[in-house]
């Protein structure tokens, strides 16, 4: 990593996921987390008594998050290996982050609405009534069939998540320190696919 992307990392990231409303002793999920750049921090926010489940279909980007998170001594994470099933149990999970990912949710690396739509749905199998749902939209025009976040917001609030708001931030973005958009969402009660809760 370089200076910029290790100071965000080690320093930056921890007040950025106080921000978005990440909170210590949750259970999370990191989503398509890649080398670590927002679980590492993320495991901080979430602090001794919470919990990290990195997961990701790259070995290799698993590889490197796990040396990392060895040499940080961080006690917090579990990596999985996984394309899209996710084996945790129903309501279980706070707190889920989309960054960077939701559009390689399919085939050959091109999300569309199908495949998100089945990715939604396990969203709200495995969380919690109220849990969050980060959402930070990349490449939308060239890997998806929308072109707007608009349009993803759209989708993830008919999936049957409220949404909460956009916060304007600085974060990482294919290695780089970037600008861009998040998108919170709540998942809502007795709102999708029959669910009996509350």
């Amino acid at each position: 990593m370089n200076t910029e992307i290790t100071k965000w990392v080690e320093e930056e990231g921890l007040k950025f996921f106080r921000k978005i409303g990440i909170r210590e002793g949750q259970t999370l999920l990191d989503f398509g987390c890649g080398e670590g750049y927002y679980t590492i921090p993320v495991s901080k926010a979430v602090g001794k008594t919470g919990k990290v489940y990195a997961l990701d279909k790259d070995n290799a980007a698993l590889d490197k998050l796990k040396t990392r998170i060895e040499q940080g001594n961080v006690k917090n994470v579990k990596l999985i290996n996984e394309r899209t099933k996710i084996p945790l149990e129903d309501n279980s999970v706070d707190v889920v982050l989309f960054y960077d990912v939701i559009h390689l949710v399919g085939k050959n690396n091109r999300s569309t609405v199908k495949d998100r739509m089945k990715l939604y749905e396990a969203m709200r199998r495995i969380t919690k009534e109220d849990a969050l749902v980060s959402v930070y939209p990349t490449h939308l025009d060239t890997h998806t069939d929308v072109t707007s976040k608009q349009e993803i917001r759209k989708e993830i609030e008919k999936a049957g998540f409220k949404f909460e708001k956009e916060i304007y931030c600085e974060l990482v973005h294919d290695n780089s320190r970037v600008e861009g958009y998040v998108l919170n969402f709540r998942r809502r009660r007795n709102a999708h696919n029959g669910d009996k809760t509350g």
